[in-house]
């Protein structure tokens, strides 16, 4: 569950549920070492939740993909110019801190 959506999780969490598939979660912990995931409770579910993990998956990417199309014949899609023009003095600063980050990074390796 590291990096999963909260949304997508919940999904999961309620598709199991409603094909009755008892499960239990464990969380990443206070420092994150821990592995979040959901955990088949009966040995003999364990394939059923699988298939309908992957085919819930194959339906989700579909829907991601298409609202990706969608908005990118919107023309709402993020492009840098469209960055820039919302805001920017913000653009500009963030271009200086990377070249800063990356000067002070590698200037041992420039010097040679």
């Amino acid at each position: 569950m590291r990096y999963v959506p909260e949304d997508e999780a919940q999904e999961v969490r309620d598709l199991l549920k409603e094909n009755n598939i008892e499960f239990f979660e464990t969380f990443a912990g206070n420092w994150s070492i821990s592995v979040p995931s959901l955990w088949v409770s009966h040995d003999e579910q364990f394939e059923k939740a699988r298939e309908l993990i992957e085919e819930y998956q194959i339906g989700r990417t579909a829907r991601v993909k298409q609202g990706l199309i969608d908005r990118k014949i919107k023309g709402e899609t993020l492009t840098i110019a469209k960055v820039f023009f919302q805001n920017p003095p913000r653009f500009i600063f963030s271009i200086i801190a990377i070249l800063i980050v990356l000067y002070l990074s590698l200037r041992f390796f420039l010097i040679f």
